[in-house]
């Protein structure tokens, strides 16, 4: 049986080879279509590829300080980190852990601190403006954006002429909770624009801007930047600061008690500097006593005025800035060659694909 189906199946693949010989030849001679097919597509990419605005990107590396029991642990919390376990939150003390990073950053209310920063365009002689602004006024799009847009810009039009709400142009505040339809449109922009990856083994925080300025792209990176250490430095140092505050007001009443004791006990000796009578005895050893129990507070509540001041220090975390912001050269997309290249090679394949089946079909669909 064996031996008769192996003369079934070599004609079967030799058919085959046939067909795919026929096919390949088919193509061939209509070899000049598909080279036209391509030129086409060929100059459609090139006017894609310089229709799209370049984008310049800015990158930095921050190393924060591993703090809880990850830190401690050495060795093994590497080695953790590598097996993909977060061993700084089975048992540290920091809550605020690296992985949270982009959440915070991609937050309204951080992205909307950044509407007021002030940036300044790299072509020469331009003014400063805002972010909010310059997304809202000088971030271009393609020209085929603006003719999707306009139909809903043409509605937009015609329904602000049949409302009767007015302009307010009042000073506007930013309000995170309620964000106009404009703003929201900024922070979306935002959002889309800055990136911000922590690689899980080193633990090393990776963040990115994307700007059509390559002088804006590396300010905002900057200020980006600060703005996550100083989020990060609040949000570890307010127990401490909280607990500083409380000891500040403590010593100073501290100290208010003992001056005032140490005033009163300075008025009575000088009223009574010659007297021996008991009870003046008596009164003299009570202020005595009350002065020197309001200096042992004032002396215990200095201590502790210093060590609150102490951990404050303690619990700022250190960021190790592994690589800076820095204006970039050359802009990071649209890569040109690979749009053109793509456009080609689905230029070619819609040829074939008209030669080998699209003709077939067409003619079918014309005699039915």
């Amino acid at each position: 049986m064996e031996q008769n189906n192996q003369p079934g199946n070599a004609g079967s693949s030799q058919e085959n080879e046939i067909d795919l010989l026929e096919l390949a030849l088919k193509v061939w001679n209509e070899r000049w279509l598909v080279v036209k097919w391509c030129a086409v597509a060929a100059i459609a990419g090139i006017v894609v590829a310089f229709s799209i605005p370049k984008e310049y990107t800015t990158s930095v590396k921050l190393a924060p300080e591993i703090s809880g029991a990850k830190a401690s642990m050495g060795g093994l919390g590497a080695l953790a980190s590598m097996a993909g376990i977060n061993m700084a939150s089975t048992g540290g003390q920091d809550a605020m852990s690296p992985d949270l990073y982009p959440d915070i950053v991609a937050s309204v209310p951080f992205m909307t601190e950044l509407f007021d920063v002030q940036v300044t365009p790299a072509k020469r002689g331009s003014q400063p403006t805002t972010v909010y602004d310059y997304i809202r006024n000088d971030v271009r799009s393609p020209w085929w954006s603006a003719v999707i847009a306009l139909p809903f810009k043409l509605l937009g039009w015609v329904k602000s002429l049949f409302s009767a709400e007015e302009e307010d142009f009042s000073v506007h505040v930013v309000d995170p909770f309620w964000l106009t339809s404009k703003e929201n449109a900024v922070v979306n922009t935002l959002r889309d624009r800055i990136g911000v990856t922590v690689d899980k083994k080193d633990r090393v925080v990776s963040l990115s801007v994307t700007m059509q300025d390559p002088l804006i792209a590396a300010m905002l990176t900057d200020t980006v930047m600060h703005n996550l250490q100083n989020y990060i430095t609040k949000y570890r140092t307010d127990k401490a600061r909280v607990d500083l505050s409380f000891t500040q007001q403590l010593f100073d009443e501290a100290q208010r008690n003992y001056y005032a004791a140490q005033q009163d006990y300075a008025k009575y000796m000088d009223a009574n500097q010659n007297i021996v009578l008991r009870s003046v005895r008596t009164e003299q050893e009570r202020l005595q006593n009350e002065m020197t129990l309001a200096y042992n507070l004032y002396n215990q509540m200095a201590q502790q005025l210093q060590v609150a001041k102490a951990k404050v220090q303690e619990c700022t975390p250190v960021f190790a800035i592994v690589r800076p912001a820095t204006v970039p050269l050359k802009a990071s997309k649209p890569s040109k060659i690979m749009i053109l290249i793509g456009f080609v090679f689905l230029g070619g394949m819609a040829c074939i694909g008209w030669i080998l089946v699209g003709r077939k079909l067409l003619h079918s669909l014309r005699t039915s």
